[in-house]
C-alpha cells in the first residue's frame, strides 16, 4: 500500500464479515452486517498539540485489532482492497 496517513488519522482495515452463526446457520448476502473490527494498517504522526506544536503518540500501534464506532471513518479502495481511515477518537477500544 503506498498512502501514508496525516497528522491524526488511522488506516483500518475492516474484518471480513461473518459467513456463519455460532450455531452454524449460514447468513445470505443481505443478512451480513459490516464488522466493527479491523486491523490498524497505518499510522500518521499522531495528534498535534496546538500551544507547542508537537504531536502527542497514538493509544493504537499498527498491527493491533480494534473496535471501532459503526458510522466511523471515509471508506476508501486501494489496489481492489477497502480501507477506512479514521481518527483514533472513532475507535472503542483494542482486541487483545
Amino acid at each position: 500500500m503506498n498512502v501514508k496517513p496525516l497528522g491524526d488519522k488511522l488506516i483500518v482495515k475492516r474484518a471480513d464479515p461473518q459467513v456463519k452463526t455460532d450455531s452454524g446457520i449460514f447468513l445470505p448476502e443481505s443478512a451480513k452486517d459490516k464488522p466493527r473490527e479491523g486491523e490498524i494498517i497505518a499510522t500518521g504522526k499522531g495528534i498535534l498539540k496546538r500551544d507547542s506544536g508537537e504531536y502527542l503518540p497514538f493509544s493504537v500501534k499498527t498491527g493491533d485489532k480494534v473496535i471501532f464506532s459503526s458510522y466511523s471513518g471515509t471508506e476508501i479502495k486501494i489496489d481492489n482492497t477497502e480501507y477506512l481511515i479514521m481518527t483514533e477518537d472513532d475507535i472503542l477500544g483494542i482486541i487483545e
